[in-house]
């Protein structure tokens, strides 16, 4: 179907599911709640939405969410009937453009009281938006080129605390780390260029000391400075790191907006490190929201190179089956390319590789951790080493205990983490 968009739904509703299916399809079409002169069968013909497929589910007693409202005249209890459905959508009603095809396949069908649950799963999307958006200028190989490593993970931290720091407090943190090894850091999302540390300032700060220890070892590491902010000054920031020799900037996802993503793609000359802040209020209610394999293809069009997919193990309330799947979903091909790596993140150290290996079978990520390099008794340069001792271990297929025996780094960051 090269002509329209197509969309899955989890959908939980009293009404007969056809029914609902159906409402959802004219809502996001050519429909309204009544019937109205212009919408003739020609029209409708043309521009409504089709139901393509129904899979009926379980059916339960009670709502996931409040507000739904059973059919005009119904009496008696109430069941709510769960469903997938696939929906398409007339290209010709969207045309190759991000921010209208979220409001189609994820905008007012949330608030339809047909429905008490509702969550797009996954998208299928035409060849015309792959001719419409350039997708990642970078990705996997070109992050590995402009960091210099192969092979393995790129391993990196986060600047802790989080906000705080000075310009001239935070190059002497990245001096630390540089000279322990450390591929990668980011600023933490909260700071962007805030007045205790402004951004042009915490740039020329932070590069010198890259710079100067790319003059002294060959080795540069990538920075992404957080350029989160208005389009304009989002661009002017772009610019201030690119004239630094900076190799890399990060933007807020959902708070810079597809639009504000795809802007700067078109006028970016780095590799674009994408935070998904704020995604948890999108999925985190199994009964709505957005599941991360439709998120993250929209992303990958607006032209994100890296990608946060949370990590194993993690701090936050994710399963490691749905970080599993994030992961495999920013490996999977979208147009045959738009490479994205997937950046694992969130209370990481070397004892979550070998199930993170185990279960994905690649080391074509970004493995970011905070505490698990800043906290090693023998300090960061060990926090580092350990971690990368961890990833060796897990390719290998070696237990960790086992491969500790003869590296005293991973051995100290068990005793500590494993108490």
């Amino acid at each position: 179907m090269t002509d329209r968009i197509l969309a899955t739904y989890w959908i939980e509703t009293p009404h007969p599911v056809e029914a609902a299916a159906e409402g959802l399809a004219g809502e996001q079409s050519s429909g309204t709640f009544v019937q109205v002169p212009g919408e003739t069968a020609e029209l409708r013909a043309r521009h409504r939405a089709r139901v393509e497929r129904v899979t009926l589910l379980e059916d339960v007693d009670q709502p996931s969410l409040p507000g739904s409202r059973p059919p005009k005249g119904h009496s008696g209890p109430v069941r709510y009937h769960r469903a997938e459905l696939l929906v398409s959508f007339p290209l010709e009603n969207v045309g190759p453009n991000l921010p209208t095809l979220l409001s189609t396949v994820a905008g007012n069908l949330y608030e339809l009281s047909e429905f008490s649950g509702l969550k797009l799963l996954d998208l299928e999307l035409p060849p015309a938006f792959a001719e419409a958006y350039p997708g990642p200028q970078f990705g996997i190989e070109g992050t590995r080129r402009l960091s210099g490593v192969y092979g393995r993970p790129v391993l990196g931290t986060i600047v802790k605390p989080s906000v705080g720091l000075s310009p001239e407090q935070t190059a002497a943190l990245v001096r630390d780390l540089a000279e322990a090894g450390i591929d990668f850091i980011k600023d933490d999302e909260l700071m962007a260029d805030p007045p205790h540390s402004p951004l042009a300032r915490r740039v020329e700060a932070v590069m010198r000391v890259i710079n100067d220890h790319t003059e002294h070892t060959g080795k540069k590491v990538m920075y992404a400075f957080n350029i989160t902010d208005e389009l304009d000054r989002m661009l002017g920031h772009h610019e201030t790191v690119l004239q630094a020799g900076g190799t890399c900037v990060m933007v807020s996802l959902n708070s810079v907006g597809l639009a504000g993503v795809s802007h700067l793609r078109r006028r970016c000359a780095l590799p674009i490190h994408g935070h998904r802040n704020g995604w948890g209020m999108l999925v985190r209610s199994p009964a709505l929201g957005i599941e991360f394999p439709a998120y993250q293809k929209l992303w990958r069009m607006a032209g994100v190179d890296h990608l946060h997919v949370n990590g194993l193990q993690n701090k936050f309330w994710e399963p490691d089956d749905s970080v599993v799947r994030s992961i495999q979903a920013c490996l999977t091909p979208l147009f045959g390319g738009y490479p994205v790596i997937p950046v694992i993140s969130s209370g990481q150290w070397g004892g979550q590789a070998p199930e993170t290996y185990r279960r994905t079978g690649t080391v074509d990520v970004m493995y970011l951790a905070g505490g698990g390099v800043m906290a090693h008794p023998d300090g960061p340069a060990a926090g580092l080493v350990a971690i990368r001792q961890a990833w060796e271990a897990a390719v290998a297929g070696t237990p960790l205990e086992e491969y500790a025996a003869d590296h005293p780094e991973l051995r100290r960051q068990l005793e500590k983490f494993r108490k």
